[in-house]
């Protein structure tokens, strides 16, 4: 009984990789990574928290009064007035306790039974915030998969959700954690409720709630400087740090935070995606909601990184991340590996870490989606709208070339500040399949898929005049200048900050653009005399797009470093060529023209396709632009099913005990134990292909040999 008593606890579906706690160089490095997080503004002062708690009391009583009105108006006793409530919750980031002085609160507001979401809280409760004076910025959006109303409450952003539930009165003491609040409810209320559930349940399953909370702002922090903080575009948000950072927490119960950035990079850039990470294991329940499992859902055996949500109903909290999404991370984390190594030899500081990921030398061909409207309010409704499709670019330029031309999407915004109307930019890398050869003259032709981009994009239903799109493709040399801080290009960046050497490399390899008149890619040229002065104006023009390629659904392939000079991206030129003019290309020719004539003429970019029909003139030049491409069909292969529950635990149990060396993993920082770790490698189940056959990538020794169950 005794030694059962002393048997530490076991956090997470495995036994920890080790148990070991800091030496008093790790206890150094935390204290200094504190600092540094401090001295980098992440932590708000007492002021701003006060103001954030009168802010949610403030909104409660709102709530409050709201559903005694709508009870008061639909007949009920005054007893039942009375008693009425409607409680908030918080989850996210605030609920988490890692939130900025920048940061939204996430809320929930639950209700009782009779007051609904379509109704009284998108009409109702949205009058009555919109009648109040410090309410700013109202926009609901009931149809996102989430509905959800955004405002700002005394200048702080607020998210909030709605959630009935199966109770005529709310009590004040509701402990929606218990599985009892999800019966009668729809998959939408499920979705709403589960955003507090799941963060309760990650603060009950890590082992140390300081040392994950300052972990994960750590690396919340780290994923934005690197541009992979970004869940719309198809990497990692909130939610899904939080997991990442708790399953490392279980791995290493007694690491402190320093020890626990470090490992959480050595963990994941050695992981097998898409084996799933999770924090308990998945259960079924009686209430009947379906949750992640590949066995029975074709749809999860799509997804490239499955992120198990703890609470019932489990699910995959990064169905968004895209093949080219989990390259992009990759890379990312074998950076952040690299710099710990450094910082755990004393070879390199913090700061090291947190090195902006320097994004347009990375590539030498981007895709630029300039995003205009009429004023700064219709821009941030049009700009949220075409920021959530803009992952269904990237998947359809990998369909449509067949993998072969990758995108890099960033998540960051910039806006022009010399455009006379409201404006933005996005800018995508573009670089192709690595190992893949390629044939001497071999176009990518993206107009149609532009096209096709576009046509979705117009059909939003609160589009206004003046709401318009371009896209457009630019090289490096031409990015404009409003993209970087100081107004203009720095010199190229250290060794730590980029992986573009081997692009560039390839480049040279490869062939360089600039080779042969034939690897060029044809310009845009504009003409003189356009006038900078006048205001956004459509002008149609008329072209035809070449045969579209049909496919049932978007598929993204691997990425590759570099868009070498036989792959050109093959565009609606408009060129004047020797005074002859002939008639080619796709989709709409339009290009915008709210920029002034000298950075329009410096940039020369070229229109892939535009949707903001400023004003634009009309040429064409002759040319083999009319050529197709013949890019070899890549086979989509099924993806992946792998084993979950159970089995899952089994298998998880089985690989982590038979780690080589894993006791190793936290004990030491010498340089031998940090160049060893790089032969290991850390996975939590057993990577099944189609029919349930175990696919390779384990070192010989941590291959299972036997009582593993297959699930084809």
């Amino acid at each position: 009984m005794a030694g059962g008593s002393n048997t530490p606890k076991q956090y997470g579906i495995t036994k920890p990789i080790s148990l070991l706690g800091p030496v008093e160089a790790d206890l150094h490095r935390t204290a200094e990574l504190e600092k540094f997080l401090v001295e980098a503004g992440l932590y708000e002062s007492a002021e701003e928290s006060a103001k954030r708690e009168a802010v949610l009391g403030e909104l409660d009583k709102v709530v409050k009064d709201w559903v005694k009105q709508l009870t008061s108006q639909r007949g009920y006793t005054d007893q039942m007035v009375e008693e009425s409530n409607a409680v908030l919750f918080t989850f996210g980031s605030y609920r988490l306790g890692v939130h900025g002085p920048w940061a939204d609160i996430d809320a929930l507001c639950v209700g009782p039974s009779y007051v609904n979401r379509e109704e009284d809280f998108f009409m109702v409760l949205h009058d009555i915030l919109a009648q109040t004076e410090d309410v700013t910025e109202l926009q609901p959006v009931p149809d996102a998969h989430v509905p959800v109303m955004k405002f700002k409450f005394h200048g702080i952003s607020i998210d909030l959700l709605y959630a009935s539930v199966s109770l005529l009165v709310v009590p004040p003491n509701l402990d929606i954690s218990q599985g009892s609040v999800l019966y009668d409810v729809d998959e939408a209320t499920v979705r709403s409720l589960n955003g507090c559930r799941v963060a309760d349940q990650i603060l009950r399953l890590v082992p140390n709630i300081e040392n994950f909370r300052t972990t994960l702002r750590c690396l919340k922090y780290w994923a934005t400087r690197r541009g992979v903080y970004s869940n719309v575009t198809g990497f990692l948000g909130g939610v899904n740090w939080a997991l990442l950072v708790a399953r490392v927490c279980q791995l290493y119960p007694n690491a402190v935070p320093s020890m626990l950035v470090s490992r959480f990079f050595r963990v994941f850039t050695q992981w097998q995606w898409p084996n799933p990470v999770m924090l308990c294991s998945i259960e079924e329940d009686e209430v009947g909601f379906p949750v992640w499992d590949p066995r029975k859902n074709p749809r999860d055996r799509s997804h490239h990184m499955p992120i198990i949500t703890p609470a019932y109903p489990c699910m995959n909290s990064s169905y968004n991340v895209s093949t080219s999404t989990l390259r992009v991370m990759m890379e990312q984390f074998q950076f952040g590996n690299k710099i710990c190594q450094e910082i755990e030899m004393n070879k390199a500081s913090w700061s090291a870490l947190f090195e902006p990921f320097q994004f347009f030398e990375a590539y030498k061909n981007y895709l630029q989606v300039d995003i205009i409207a009429e004023d700064d309010e219709d821009l941030r409704l049009w700009k949220g709208w075409v920021e959530s499709r803009l992952r269904q670019l990237t998947l359809k330029i990998e369909r449509d070339t067949y993998g072969m031309l990758q995108c890099h999407p960033y998540p960051h915004e910039y806006a022009d500040p010399s455009r006379q109307c409201a404006h933005c930019a996005f800018f995508m890398g573009l670089s192709r399949k690595e190992g893949v050869k390629i044939q001497e003259g071999q176009q990518f032709d993206i107009r149609g898929t532009v096209d096709e981009f576009r046509h979705e994009i117009n059909l939003y239903m609160f589009w206004k005049p003046g709401m318009e799109l371009a896209v457009s493709h630019v090289r490096r040399k031409q990015i404009p200048a409003y993209v970087f801080p100081d107004g203009y290009r720095r010199p190229r960046p250290s060794r730590h900050a980029n992986h573009q050497h081997q692009s560039d490399k390839n480049d040279t390899e490869d062939g360089s653009m600039a080779r042969s008149p034939d690897s060029q890619i044809k310009r845009k040229h504009d003409s003189a005399g356009i006038d900078d002065s006048e205001p956004c104006r459509p002008v149609k023009r008329a072209s035809v797009s070449p045969v579209h390629p049909k496919t049932s659904s978007p598929q993204s392939g691997n990425v590759g470093d570099e868009t070498p000079s036989n792959n050109q991206i093959k565009r609606a030129s408009s060129d004047v060529c020797g005074g002859s003019q002939a008639s080619h290309g796709s989709g709409n020719l339009e290009r915008p023209n709210c920029s002034n004539s000298s950075q329009a003429s410096e940039r020369s970019s070229d229109t892939v396709a535009s949707g903001p029909r400023c004003k634009t003139r009309e040429s064409a030049c002759s040319g083999d632009a009319t050529s197709k491409h013949g890019i070899p069909l890549v086979e989509n292969c099924t993806a992946p099913t792998v084993a979950v529950c159970t089995t899952l635990k089994r298998v998880a149990e089985k690989v982590v005990s038979d780690l080589v060396g894993s006791e190793r993993l936290g004990s030491s920082n010498s340089a031998e134990l940090l160049e060893s770790m790089e032969k290991d490698v850390l996975v939590e189940n057993v990577h099944f292909g189609v029919n349930g056959v175990t696919q390779g990538g384990l070192p010989e020794e941590l291959e299972p040999t036997h009582g593993i169950e297959v699930v084809s």
